[in-house]
């Protein structure tokens, strides 16, 4: 499966006082895309927290950083779900400049947990999500 793609301009507030981008903006940048990707999947995640008390959230991310991205920059953030198991999902994502096929900038491995919003206890994905996975 070809991996979901979403662009990002890089603004002033994503920077430090050099125009760098701030290491910590790019988990942003990654988190966007990810709920992105659900989005165009279908899946609500507003409705999953409210409906059937659900959440993900990331319990692991190892992030390598190439080479830095700066204030105005096109970026493009990937989205290819690399392992399914039965309360998490792990993610491969990459930040290029410019397109798809551009320097890479960012690689990351993001695990995330599904779990039950109440007590924050891990949960079995829905077997309705898991079809749409």
């Amino acid at each position: 499966m070809d991996p979901f793609t979403f662009p990002v301009r890089v603004y002033w507030e994503d920077t430090d006082a050099g125009g760098v981008v701030y290491y910590a903006s790019y988990l942003r940048f990654l988190e966007r895309a990810r709920s992105e990707w659900l989005r165009a999947l279908g899946i609500d995640q507003a409705a999953l927290l409210r409906d059937e008390r659900l959440q993900f959230v990331v319990v692991e991310a190892n992030i390598r950083y190439h080479r830095p991205a700066r204030f105005d920059d096109e970026l493009v953030v990937s989205v290819r779900l690399e392992e399914r198991r039965g309360a998490s999902v792990v993610f491969h994502q990459e930040i290029r400049r410019g397109a798809e096929n551009g320097e890479l900038l960012i690689s990351a491995s993001i695990r995330a947990a599904c779990l039950a919003s109440d007590g924050l206890r891990p949960r079995p994905l829905p077997q309705a999500l898991t079809a749409q996975l």
